[in-house]
């Protein structure tokens, strides 16, 4: 893994960069020279969630008809997702739509209309992630027409973000000390810290399916969910102390 530093280094004074729009500024004299390091250190760890999208197409003459079958279809999804196990505070709604279908009518080269389609989405958090093949297949069993995911993170990453950190403060020190040492001086001073945290995983990528193409084989769907990683960006300055003017 790849891990950037930055360095640059200047005299006299330092502004401390503001860690949020709202933040005040302060402004720190610094009578050595000023060392600005930015290290990034990352923690990979087993994750224990998984995210899953479901969703239900529906098509109709009608718009009320689509939208009405549309639901009664959903309602099925919800039932078999809540059977599973999961909490309803674990499942939300991103999407309901209705929309008229045409088609284009080579021969006479004008938009034919065909009906409505409705469609609603919900994602839903899996907290036994062991169980995620099985709950996909049970869902295409119970009328979703098309699936994302799974995606996976940790619910609590604050043990994994404190490790990154005391690497990357660890780090920066080192950084700092050496650069002192080549230039004459005993040692380093802290100025100023800001950090930026890291998110856990990718978005869950959509797949669709027809509901007449999808096939559910005996065994459940095989989902590995390897490992994904959290961590954090430290920006510290620091001034160099203790030179040769000083022995």
């Amino acid at each position: 893994m790849i891990k950037p530093l930055t360095l640059s280094v200047a005299a006299a004074a330092l502004t401390v960069p503001a860690i949020a729009a709202a933040a005040p500024q302060i402004d720190i004299a610094a009578t050595g020279p000023v060392v600005e390091l930015s290290v990034f250190e990352s923690v990979d760890v087993a994750p224990d969630l998984a995210t899953i999208g479901a969703g239900v197409t529906t098509e109709a003459p009608t718009a009320t008809e689509a939208l009405r079958k549309n639901s009664a279809e959903m309602q099925k999804v919800i039932a078999r997702i809540k059977a599973s196990g999961v909490a309803e505070k674990d499942i939300q709604t991103t999407g309901i739509n209705l929309n008229a279908r045409y088609d284009y009518d080579q021969q006479t080269q004008r938009q034919v209309f065909r009906g409505y389609q409705a469609s609603n989405r919900v994602n839903v958090i899996l907290r036994k992630i062991d169980n995620t093949g099985r709950v996909l297949d049970a869902l295409v069993q119970a009328g979703a027409t098309d699936l994302s995911g799974p995606s996976f993170s940790i619910d609590d990453d604050t043990a994994a973000k404190d490790a990154a950190r005391k690497r990357a403060v660890e780090r920066a020190n080192a950084q700092a000390k050496a650069y002192a040492a080549m230039l004459g001086y005993q040692n380093v001073r802290v100025l100023s810290i800001t950090e930026a945290m890291q998110g856990m995983g990718p978005m869950p990528m959509p797949f669709a399916k027809s509901r007449d193409a999808i096939e559910v084989s005996a065994a459940p769907a095989p989902v590995q969910p390897g490992m994904v990683q959290t961590g954090v960006n430290v920006a510290i300055t620091y001034e160099m102390i203790g030179g040769p003017a000083a022995r």
